[in-house]
């Protein structure tokens, strides 16, 4: 792509960006108490859309470009269908990351000086971060890969050194050790950037975040003080995951790592210690010493054989409340010591440290098991990172353990190693205590014979062995033993957890369902904290919530499907913190409210935003309604978002009821856009804050604030790879327009995914996609400029070719409007402007040879075309708008109104161009096979197309049968057992039934495309008129000399004949003439016009018209030009004189019929009114005339 051409590009769209600036098109407001009868301003006819803000630590980069964009779009189409459109647009401060940036900032200043001189480091190796699965078992689990997967390369790097990665100084970066300076620094970037993007914002409704804004802190302390009032924050210990560093728990958008990821409660099993205790432990003799095993299966403890160490791990002996001592890896027991076993909050205060081979073969007394003694087994695959680093073994039930103990009991030298004595394990059998249909009393034995799993290492067997046996356990499985004998295991396992914790044989324990880091780079736990909640896991609550899900447009089915998994394992969400930037709780004002929870219903606050803060996006300023922070009370937030009475106030009634109209006006939200990586946390809050805040008894409700439709998508690749600054595969909002101007990058947006899956930006996509838009400037105004030399006509003298790219206009506004609708952005870019651009060359193509385009229809094609493309190319199509003489912005034209499609035009245009593309792979392959044989690679120069009115008579027979067979309403046909019985029947189609199971399975590979269309016995359209139609493109497209449409009873060939049905015609190219020709000179008379004499051949039973079309095709004369043809009355021809060239000469009328033989030329005429028709002979020599 040439600097120049995207030079032109910017050019425009800095033009249109300052015009819109100017013209102020994207500021809106709620109409006036006077307008509010007029259908214009009526609330059905508005359009509010918006997007989470985009948090302000860093430049606005293209991942998320991708999603403002899909709002973008749909404010451009909503705009075209008449709403009044509101995007507003707000950025995110609140929480920890700021802070956590500009303390690592200080931090590096004061170890390693200003500037910095950091150490030397290795790289480390990243691994790839998992996220997690929403599990349904009613529906397909859906796996959302997180995005901070895709943040990790930070974590290695200095803050500095990521400061530097911005383009900033170090002077610059210096600054930025005050957290408030990032809240001055990146909103207006982002802006600059986003208005640079060309969006459809109204900025005066922007505003950031945190206490540093007075306004928007009223407005979050009205909030939690309503939630509150309501009894939806509660405050107790509840368990959280939790940063040490930090002090303070750790919610999604505080994490590096591990966005997504809840505490999992696991049953910690106390294994006692058997006294004379080895010598490591000879120091506790006396003591109540337990080895404790993390469980999710607790009502399966009654089948333990023994218990797993790993020999080469690290385990701490740590005393916890009540005197007891636990043995655990470290890992284990920080987890315990932030959830209060131990007696200081966090501490860990190790008596004893010791190998697990300190420990192998320790005799363990274990609950519910049916052996008095266990013993510690050697297990190397247990991980220092997981639960405890103890393992409770179950081996009926467990295919790990069963492997695992049956390699023990096989392996003498395998257990000698370990100083594992015989009498630890040859007596311990697997305990059936869970049956399970098809699997049996010991599924896990079952299973893994099943498998054939050789050995504990035999990873990939075991793993389907689990699967098998795990879901079904829980599901199907029936408890053969025990105080809940009889009872399927999903009834029992509570009951059999609870008899363990009663006994003081079990506590209950916590830990992160996967690793997470948090923003200031330490590992989580899982800690006991006092804090305040949100109550999502209440059941009324949350049925409200499900009652807003039922009504909530979605898009796709697995956004419902994850936003109804997420309601199902939601429960209670910390919204304080002690550590960031925010607003603080309004009765506790120790904690901060954190990021996911002051991030809910903000926008009930754009809708007034403008009149509070003016655009003053810190709200440092009052705005346009001269109204105080101070003056924004609780009863004024009220009365502006419930309608209750009237606050004593010194706000003016007039400024109340204004900001009450704009509230009513514009709420709810009619479409929330995300990534996908925010359905299980604040797509899933904003659907319960709304239900808290505003109830109705349903989403019919007049007053209904409920959020009408979220669309989510997937995260985007760059290059089909993720997008990483360490590999330098990343590109800025900024970069992007840079370097493939606005329109090029919202098309290759546009163009690049509209699911939950991954989309992909490419480079060439977007400088191909420049290219077409500068190249489809160029074309019309060329197009412009030729429209006074170009034909004119008016729909009544519309060629077939007109009405055929007329009815292609209409069918893409059609569809491109159901895509728009559907938010299937590609989709409209495809058959908006792709399959639009495609029909245009069509058209061009078609005509050609003929009369050329139309300027009516050509100006019609680049008006719609503008159109359609206009939500995501906004700047080429406003000066495409303006090109075409169009005074006011295209953003103010409407959605244009098609003419009815004629579909069966459209399947005679698809026919056409399917049938040339056959003709083509046809006259390829024949070219290929004389290659092949050694022969000349001469192209054919005549063709003959055979077309069939109907079917051959067995043919139609057998279509009959199967129409009487077919079922409708499932599109099926019966077996094939089926219908040979009931074509046997026939006796007619005895002789040809070779050939009736052939014909039947075309017709049954035809039903899965066309549907009950494919058992018609005539064709919806006459294929020999529509294919004579084009035969001037088809005998140019196919370079042939002439090229003729028969009907197939004309055919001479036995295999045309059969295989010649209705649609599918048969072509044949042959290299001689298949019909009798003779050479005729045809001779241009006329003085200064660049036709001359030409040599044209005449095939028996040509036409006239089809003689002049041959005429226009050899000498190039424009379609749009009348040709006649004369015959000589007598061979004596002389030169011409201007103005006689007809002397001598008389015309050949439009009905001729030629004749050849042997080599002689003539003509008769079919309309003559003689009775006898007279064959005239032309001799050698005719003569056409152009007109001029």
């Amino acid at each position: 792509m040439s600097f120049y051409k995207k030079d032109a590009i910017r050019e425009i769209e800095k033009e249109c960006q300052q015009r819109w600036e100017r013209e102020r098109i994207f500021e809106i407001n709620a109409p006036k108490p006077e307008e509010e009868d007029n259908q214009l301003f009526s609330h059905s006819n508005k359009f509010m859309v918006t997007f989470p803000y985009p948090y302000m630590n860093g430049r606005l980069h293209l991942g998320h470009t991708f999603t403002i964009t899909k709002a973008d779009f749909a404010v451009g189409y909503q705009r075209l269908k008449g709403k009044r459109c509101l995007f507003p647009f707000g950025f995110h401060c609140t929480g920890m990351p700021i802070k956590a940036c500009s303390d690592k900032l200080k931090r590096e200043i004061t170890e390693f000086g200003y500037p910095p001189k950091f150490p030397a480091s290795e790289p480390e190796t990243k691994e790839e971060k998992q996220g997690p699965y929403f599990f349904d078992p009613q529906k397909k689990a859906v796996k959302v890969k997180s995005k901070v997967a895709m943040k990790q390369e930070s974590m290695n790097l200095y803050q500095w050194e990521i400061m530097q990665s911005l383009g900033l100084s170090d002077e610059e970066i210096l600054k930025f050790a005050d957290a408030r300076y990032w809240l001055e620094y990146f909103p207006p970037l982002s802006q600059k950037d986003l208005r640079s993007l060309g969006i459809k914002v109204d900025w005066r409704r922007s505003f950031i975040t945190t206490d540093v804004n007075p306004y928007y802190d009223s407005f979050v302390k009205w909030h939690f003080i309503t939630l509150k009032q309501r009894g939806k924050i509660k405050f107790g210990k509840r368990h959280t995951i939790y940063s040490p560093m930090d002090n303070q728990p750790s919610m999604d958008h505080d994490r590096a790592t591990g966005e997504g990821v809840g505490p999992q409660e696991y049953t910690l099993i106390k294994l006692r210690a058997v006294e004379p205790f080895p010598e490591k432990l000879s120091a506790l003799s006396g003591k109540p010493v337990f080895l404790v095993a993390a469980t999710l299966r607790p009502e399966t403890m009654y089948g333990q054989t023994n218990c797993w160490v790993h020999p080469d791990l690290t385990y701490e002996v740590f005393k916890v409340k009540h005197g007891e001592f636990f043995v655990s890896t470290h890992h284990g027991a920080v987890n315990m010591a932030y959830q209060e076993f131990t007696d200081e909050f966090g501490k860990v205060n190790p008596i004893l440290t010791l190998k697990g081979q300190d420990i192998m073969g320790l005799p363990l007394t274990a609950p519910l098991t049916s052996y008095d003694i266990i013993y510690t087994l050697p297990m190397l695959t247990i991980k220092e990172d997981k639960g405890t680093g103890v393992v409770t073994s179950v081996p009926s039930d467990a295919p790990d353990d069963y492997a695992a103990l049956r390699d023990l009991k096989e392996k003498k030298a395998f257990r000698e190693e370990y100083n594992i004595k015989d009498e630890m394990v040859l007596p311990f059998e697997p305990i059936p205590i869970i049956r399970i249909p098809d699997l049996g009393d010991l599924s896990a034995v079952e299973a893994c014979n099943q498998m054939k799993v050789t050995s504990q290492n035999d990873r990939a067997q075991l793993d389907k062995a689990k699967e098998l046996t795990y879901l079904r356990g829980f599901y199907e499985g029936v408890l053969l033993i025990g105080v809940c004998k009889g009872e399927k295991v999903q009834d029992a396992k509570k009951k059999i957890q609870n008899l363990l914790l009663e006994e003081g044989e079990a506590v209950l324990y916590q830990e992160p369902e996967r690793t997470v880091i948090s923003r200031s780079g330490d590992k989580c736990v899982v800690a006991l904290c006092d804090q305040w909640y949100l109550d999502y896991g209440e059941e009324k609550w949350k049925k409200d919530v499900y009652e807003v899900l039922k009504g909530l447009k979605t898009y796709s089915d697995e956004v419902r499907n994850n936003l109804e998994s997420t309601l199902e394992w939601l429960h209670e969400h910390a919204c304080s913190r002690s550590y960031g930037l925010g607003t603080r709780i309004p009765w506790d004002e120790e904690y901060l409210i954190e990021a996911l929870s002051d991030s809910t219903i903000y926008m009930a606050y754009y809708t007034v935003s403008h009149l509070l803060q003016g655009g003053v996006v810190d709200g440092s300023q009052v705005g346009p309604l001269g109204i105080t922070p101070g003056q924004m009370t609780v009863e004024v937030w009220n009365y502006i978002f419930f309608g209750e009475d009237c606050p004593t106030t010194d706000i003016s009634l007039e400024a109340l009821r204004l900001l009450r109209r704009e509230f009513l006006y514009w709420y709810p939200v009619d479409l929330r856009v995300s990534g996908k990586d925010l359905i299980q946390n604040h797509l899933t809050y904003y659907l319960y804050n709304h239900v808290a805040i505003w109830p109705t008894p349903s989403r019919e409700a007049e007053d209904c604030k409920w959020p009408a439709a979220i669309r989510a998508n997937g995260h985007l690749l760059l290059n089909s790879e993720k997008m990483s600054k360490s590999t330098g595969n990343f590109l800025t909002l900024n970069q992007a327009i840079d370097r493939f101007s606005v329109d090029g990058t919202r098309m290759t947006l546009a163009d690049a995914g509209d699911t939950l899956e991954d989309a992909n930006f490419v480079y060439e996509m977007a400088d191909a996609g420049l290219l077409r838009l500068y190249t489809q400037i160029e074309w019309i105004k060329e197009m412009i400029s030729l429209k006074d030399i170009m034909r004119n006509n008016t729909r009544d003298k519309w060629s077939y070719q007109d009405i055929v790219f007329n009815n292609q206009i209409n069918n893409a506004i059609v569809i491109t409007d159901s895509h728009y609708g559907n938010m299937m952005f590609r989709e409209a870019l495809k058959t908006g402007f792709y399959d639009l651009q495609t029909s245009r060359d069509r058209y061009r193509e078609m005509t050609s040879s003929d009369d050329g385009m139309n300027w009516e229809l050509v100006e019609r094609f680049i008006e719609i075309q503008a159109l359609l493309l206009s939500p995501i190319c906004p700047h080429v199509t406003e000066h495409i708008w303006t090109l075409l003489g169009k005074k006011e912005s295209i953003m103010h034209a409407r959605w244009p109104v098609p003419d009815k499609v004629d579909e069966l035009l459209l399947r005679e245009t698809d026919y056409l161009d399917d049938m040339s593309h056959d003709f083509r792979v046809r006259i390829k392959k024949m070219i290929e096979l004389k290659e092949k044989k050694g022969l000349s690679s001469t192209r054919p120069e005549y063709g003959i197309i055979y077309v069939a009115d109907e079917f051959p008579k067995w043919q139609a027979l057998v279509l009959t049968i199967l129409t009487g067979l077919y079922n409708g309403h499932t599109n099926e046909l019966p077996d094939n057992a089926v219908i040979l019985q009931a074509v046997r029947q026939e006796p007619e189609l005895k002789t040809v039934m070779k050939k009736v199971m052939p014909f039947v399975q075309t017709v049954k590979t035809n039903l899965s495309v066309k549907g009950s269309e494919a058992l018609n016995l005539k064709f919806p359209f006459d294929e020999k008129v529509a294919l004579e139609r084009s035969l001037n493109y088809l005998t140019r497209s196919l370079e042939l000399s002439e090229l003729w449409v028969e009907s197939v009873s004309v055919a001479t060939e036995t295999k045309i004949k059969d295989e010649c049905t209705p649609g599918k015609p048969m072509s044949v190219f042959k290299y001689e003439p298949p019909k009798p020709v003779a050479i005729v000179t045809a001779v241009n008379p006329q003085r200064c016009v660049p036709y001359f004499t030409v040599h044209i051949p005449v095939y028996d039973e040509d036409t006239t018209i089809k003689l002049i079309d041959r005429i226009r095709r050899i000498t190039q004369i424009p379609g749009n030009t009348g040709v006649t043809v004369w015959y000589y009355l007598n061979d004596a021809r002389s030169i011409p004189i201007t103005g006689e060239e007809t002397k001598g000469l008389k015309l050949i009328p439009l009905s001729g019929l030629f004749q050849v033989q042997n080599g002689n030329v003539s003509f008769s005429d079919l309309n003559s009114d003689s009775d006898d028709i007279v064959n005239i002979a032309i001799g050698s020599h005719i003569q056409y005339l152009v007109d001029m």
